[in-house]
């Protein structure tokens, strides 16, 4: 086993290794989310913490991690005699992204249970990661339904396992921990407010704390054992802390001046449910007895604001989580300080043998690499300097076009982003067929759950088990089996896997018009909102989306496919506008787009949204007719199976149609602005096209 890179070698990321060390003081706080850009010690610091964490006492050869003073009564392997204990480390058992439900909570042998009435169970990963830490990395590319059952039994402090009848129910307390990169698509609001506590990590910009990083992964690289060993001494210390202060929170009094701060801030910043108050008044305990005292400050209450609201306060669903410091501070300001001045309280790492600023960065800290926050011990953060403002494009005067609204032959110059017109609810726009993907909330599939629809011999291990159709398939053979008694004789070939049919999640490409025809009636305003207004529907139903814009005489990839829609509304927020119409040159791109995305997840079947007036004045670098070239463009992607919507941008008295036609080449619907609305839409599922043969095929 490799040495893990100590937890107090760690350069800077405070709030980070505070959130993680008051959880291993209190188990109860409800773990903590880390949001951050790639390579901020994330999984360095959750993988160091689980060294610090106190031995624990088991039961001798129970799978399930039982205490010896107070055994699981319903432990599967119970019930327990008494006698000597077992010490071991504290486990930190990680579970992949990829991980099926049977690994999460354990599997049942059906066949043995239906067979035998054998209650045969395997454990999975939550009895592992009983009395210990449990690590998601990436935990907003799990799955929906690992996510409910991961965070229902963290809730309870139990798993439990349920297979036509029969039950397993056992112990599952830990810490839970998830780390994820909001580049790559958001939690759910509900499943948000489920962690205990959520910190920010961001990689430091201050050069020396760089060098500092650097210094020490270099220098563990060379020699885990030996660098380790240098930290050995304060992480002795910081262990001792933690048992201390496990010892002294049952003692640390929460008075009725601390719970009514907790009240009014939570009430101040309109979060929903109770669930905040009592994680903050958790997370205030912890604090003071992390500080070695026995009643809560103020500043414990502040700092537990700051730990356990960020994720829980109402915000737009673009909108990044956060806290109004300044709010907060006059929130509590209305408080009398009537408690004794505070004494001066221990670092909360001690300071490093003489290896430079005391201080840690991303993942730099450790195998993960990064940087950090200002060392401890030092003179006050000095608030970063922003970068500079690029300077504003130069205004020109707006270019009215003709009655006829044609381009002039360079087209409009280019003029600066237009801000998105307000979002509305949308008509779901979906997939036909029924497809295979990812679980999510748009088009319909074949899942893991939902509504039964069928049986089907099981391909692999059985998880979910038809009965009907398996009592079916045994009873003709009963008698060749020798059946004497009351039971059914069951054999392999007759179990049935339930079919099962949901809702998956889709890869929405946007195909976006910027050119000087959508600009020219001031509709890029109205067309962002439209946009935004879809990006806000996929993220609501868990889709990957791409953004693909053309102008002048090409098209680009203005993000890639990627779970991240606030990524999406950022580059559409910044989109500018003008040039000529290169709409073969769009088209053309998002085929190479999707024949790309095919290769790389062929489960998850792609919806493409045309946003367009429908006009095509250049041919690009290609040469030859434009409409012609738009047109061919237009049937290559339906001949690929691609279901596409175009949403028509073209407004005023006279209307030229282009939009209709080219949705009638894509083989989809066509929509206008004001039709998308959820309100004014009808039936525009129903309008979208049997699929080619490809489609079907894929489906």
């Amino acid at each position: 086993m490799s040495t893990p890179y100590p937890f107090t070698a760690l350069v800077g990321q405070t709030d980070l290794r505070l959130a993680l060390l008051l959880n291993a003081v209190s188990p109860a706080v409800g773990g903590v989310l880390v949001r951050g850009e790639k390579g901020t010690a994330k999984s360095t610091a959750v993988r160091a913490l689980s060294t610090l964490l106190p031995q624990v006492d088991v039961v001798p050869g129970c799978r399930f991690s039982c205490a010896p003073t107070a055994p699981d009564p319903a432990c599967p392997d119970g019930p327990h005699e008494p006698g000597p204990a077992t010490a071991r480390p504290a486990r930190m058992v990680e579970l992949p992204v990829g991980a099926s439900e049977d690994r999460l909570v354990g599997a049942l042998d059906i066949e043995r249970a239906l067979a035998e009435g054998v209650k045969a169970f395997e454990p999975g990963l939550l009895a592992d990661a009983h009395r210990g830490i449990l690590y998601v990395d990436e935990v907003n590319l799990l799955h929906d339904h690992l996510i409910d059952l991961l965070l229902d039994a963290a809730a309870m402090g139990a798993s439990y396992v349920e297979r036509e009848g029969v039950s397993v129910r056992h112990a599952a307390r830990f810490l839970l921990v998830g780390t994820m990169n909001p580049e790559e698509g958001e939690l759910r609001p509900q499943l948000l407010d489920r962690f205990g506590l959520t910190v920010e990590v961001a990689a430091s910009r201050e050069p020396l704390q760089r060098v500092e990083v650097v210094r020490r992964r270099l220098a563990y690289e060379d020699d885990p054992a030996g660098f380790a060993g240098r930290w050995s001494a304060d992480e002795e210390e910081v262990r001792a802390r933690v048992v201390a202060a496990r010892e002294l929170l049952p003692q640390v009094r929460l008075g009725d001046t601390s719970l009514l701060q907790i009240a009014a801030t939570c009430a101040g910043f309109e979060v929903d449910g109770m669930r905040a108050d009592i994680v903050m008044a958790r997370t205030a305990t912890a604090l003071a007895a992390w500080a070695g005292r026995t009643e809560v400050r103020k500043e414990d209450v502040r700092q537990a604001a700051l730990l356990a609201l960020p994720h829980r306060r109402r915000r737009n669903p673009f909108d990044a989580p956060g806290l109004d410091e300044e709010k907060l501070d006059r929130i509590l300001d209305g408080f009398p300080d009537d408690e004794p001045e505070p004494e001066p309280e221990p670092e909360p790492e001690p300071e490093g043998p003489g290896e430079g600023p005391q201080d840690d960065g991303p993942d730099g800290g450790g195998p993960d690499g990064g940087g950090g926050v200002p060392p401890q011990g030092s003179a006050p953060d000095a608030p970063e300097a922003e970068p500079e403002a690029p300077a504003e494009p130069e205004q020109r005067p707006e270019t009215q076009p003709s009655a006829q609204e044609s381009e002039a032959a360079a087209g409009p110059a280019e003029q600066a982003p237009v801000r998105a017109a307000e979002p509305f609810r949308t008509k779901m726009l979906s997939v036909p067929g029924l497809g295979e993907g990812a679980s999510g909330r748009r088009s319909r599939a074949r899942t893991a759950h939902g509504r039964t629809t069928g049986a089907q011999r099981p391909r692999g291990q059985l998880t979910k088990l038809h009965l009907a159709a398996t009592v079916h398939a045994a009873a003709p053979h009963q008698k060749a089996r020798g059946r004497t008694g009351r039971g059914l004789v069951v054999r392999k070939d007759d179990l049935r896997q339930a079919t099962r049919e949901g809702r998956e999640g889709n890869l929405v490409l946007f195909l976006v018009d910027a050119s000087g025809s959508m600009a020219a009636r001031q509709r890029m305003s109205a067309v962002k909102g439209a946009v935004l207004s879809l990006l806000l529907d996929a993220y609501q139903r868990r889709d990957k989306v791409g953004l693909i814009t053309f102008r002048g005489s090409s098209a680009e990839l203005a993000l890639p496919p990627t779970s991240s829609v606030d990524a999406a509304a950022t580059r559409l927020e910044n989109l500018p506008t003008g040039g000529r119409t290169p709409l073969a040159a769009g088209l053309l791109k998002a085929h190479e787009v999707l024949r790309i995305e095919r290769l790389r997840d062929p489960s998850r079947r792609p919806l493409l949204v045309v946003v367009t007036d429908g006009r095509a004045t250049s041919a690009g670098s290609v040469g030859g007719d434009p409409r012609e070239l738009s047109a061919r463009s237009a049937r290559l992607l339906a001949a690929g199976g691609v279901a596409s919507v175009v949403v028509d941008c073209e407004s005023g008295p006279v209307r030229l149609g282009l939009a209709g036609a080219l949705a009638a080449d894509l083989g989809g619907p066509a929509v206008t602005l004001d039709g998308l609305r959820a309100d004014s839409l009808a039936g525009l599922v129903k309008n979208v096209r049997t699929p080619s043969p490809t489609l079907r095929r894929a489906a």
